[in-house]
């Protein structure tokens, strides 16, 4: 696994800590997006569909460190949009590493050639670039070509420069294994260290809507690439208990609560995918979410959802509580044949509710009112 030995022993300790004081509910990965804007617009996107006053605005670098405290979260993912976009990134990376948060920062990469000098390799910092297969299927997932060689070229410029260096491959339907094998195979070589992997959420406003996965087809598309690679070469940075669960072995529930969500709205309600409301503080996200109205299961929404943001966390906990499950995956891999774990069932989740416009409308009366005054807790673009 690319998972740092320093990391594992600081989260274990952690959500040991929270289990022996009896807590039920609490973070492990901050998802932090300073910023909506981005230099792509991708077909399976559903982060930038916002009128240009909200892509404008930037949370600051204290709302940033603010953030990290309140939610005590000891990983730090900095998403967006493109977080490079932001003028402040370096600084607010820099005071992450300070707090000795792990800090992710996901890239399209377009920008990493001119902003590198802004940053220093650290044990507790990583580069996590976006990368959907290869050339051909990268390219076409981005919508734009020549992005995936420059991607490439931005991941030896940054090893080369001693950071650690990790790629993001979401899936979709297309996906055929044998390409995604070759495409592991070939970033493998390039001296990554580590992959991140997970199906893509179907987004209600991503423009491209034919081509997400559902469950039984996800869990076969895994099965289908981890037994393309028996010398085990790929190394992720995922739990291994993870994985085995995209492999349909393992039944997890989702944890929307293990990777909160802090951007320019606020507190994003339930998760990083699904904005269905917005809360003030951290506490309040925590106390007055209504969990198990969401999840698979209990959401229509979240029926085919098996992304990291949500379960991640689920298998991260239970390896924690079962170290010997996670150290038998571990040591045996991820299984790719025989009957899978039994899923579940569909027939008692709500409806889905569509209330996307309503807090976009929401916010433009708000920024709109303010004239030419940023909005309390926001800058504007740059």
């Amino acid at each position: 696994m690319a998972i740092p030995l320093n990391q594992k022993l600081r989260v274990g300790a952690y959500i040991l800590g929270r289990h022996l004081r009896g807590i039920e509910r609490y973070p492990l990965v901050l998802m932090l997006e300073p910023l909506f804007r981005c230099n792509l617009a991708c077909a399976g996107c559903g982060k930038i569909d916002y009128p240009d006053p909200i892509l404008n605005q930037r949370l600051s670098v204290a709302e940033c460190l603010d953030a990290a405290d309140e939610c005590g979260a000891p990983i730090v993912v900095i998403a967006g949009g493109e977080p490079l976009l932001h003028r402040e990134i370096d600084e607010i990376a820099e005071g992450l590493i300070a707090k000795k948060k792990f800090v992710y920062l996901c890239t399209n990469a377009l920008l990493l050639e001119k902003k590198i000098e802004q940053f220093r390799p650290s044990p507790f910092f990583a580069w996590t670039i976006h990368l959907d297969g290869d050339r051909e299927d990268h390219d076409r997932s981005v919508c734009q070509e020549g992005v995936y060689d420059r991607a490439v070229a931005a991941i030896r410029l940054a090893k080369g420069r001693g950071f650690r260096v990790n790629i993001n491959t979401t899936l979709f339907d297309a996906a055929a294994p044998e390409r995604v094998a070759a495409f592991f195979d070939a970033v493998t070589e390039l001296g990554i260290d580590g992959i991140t992997v997970s199906p893509g959420y179907a987004y209600e406003r991503a423009p491209d809507q034919a081509h997400f996965l559902n469950r039984r087809r996800t869990k076969e598309l895994f099965r289908d690439i981890f037994r393309r690679d028996p010398g085990r070469r790929w190394s992720f940075n995922q739990s291994g208990l993870f994985l085995d669960f995209l492999a349909g072995n393992q039944s997890y529930h989702c944890t929307p609560w293990g990777n909160p969500t802090r951007n320019f709205f606020g507190w994003q309600r339930p998760c990083y995918l699904l904005g269905e409301g917005y809360a003030r503080t951290f506490k309040e996200l925590m106390d007055e979410t209504d969990w198990d109205s969401y999840g698979t299961g209990n959401y229509e929404k979240c029926a085919d959802c098996m992304v990291h943001s949500g379960y991640e966390a689920t298998a991260v906990v239970d390896s924690v509580h079962h170290p010997v499950k996670a150290a038998l995956t571990a040591l045996r891999g991820v299984r790719t044949a025989g009957e899978m774990a039994p899923d579940i069932a569909l027939d008692r989740q709500r409806p889905a509710e569509y209330v996307f416009s309503r807090h976009v409308e929401e916010a433009m009366t708000r920024l709109g009112g303010l004239g030419k005054r940023q909005p309390q807790g926001a800058r504007r673009a740059g």
